[in-house]
């Protein structure tokens, strides 16, 4: 039985050997080639979320790729910044706008004075509604009512 079983341990190793060695055709393993990032931000279009859920950095001996981290992470930095600055500017425009219009756009449009004299819509008096004017009622009098 112990025979059986140091015959065994030989053929297991010998084929183990054979398999890593890989038949004599090299005398060591060929080189791995080494992770890349197969799908990088884009560079002709803004990146969007879905780019960033889709972006997998690969993985070295210990942790991710430096090299590939530095890049995504300088990118993303500079599509923020660059939102962040049209959003100021896009504020500030706003901001412009609603303080034109507060101020009833003045400045913008000049109305032209009248140098006639005569009363002006402003100076009309207040007109009441349509009412039927009583003789000898005042037409600022309340109605009575009718029998």
């Amino acid at each position: 039985m112990f025979w059986f079983l140091l015959i065994a341990l030989v053929v297991v190793v010998a084929a183990v050997t054979l398999a890593v060695v890989g038949g004599g055709e090299s005398t060591a393993l060929p080189d791995a080639e080494p992770e890349r990032l197969t799908d990088p931000l884009p560079v002709t279009r803004p990146v969007h979320r879905a780019d960033v859920e889709a972006l997998r950095l690969p993985l070295a001996l210990r942790g991710y790729r430096m090299l590939d981290v530095d890049d995504a992470l300088s990118r993303l930095g500079a599509e923020l910044a660059e939102r962040d600055a049209r959003i100021a500017e896009l504020e500030a425009a706003l901001a412009g706008a609603q303080a034109i219009a507060v101020g009833g756009g003045r400045g913008l449009v000049e109305e032209p004075e009248d140098t006639t004299g005569a009363p002006g819509p402003q100076d009309a008096p207040p007109t009441l509604p349509n009412r039927p004017v009583q003789p000898g009622t005042p037409p600022d009098a309340p109605e009575e009512p009718r029998p």
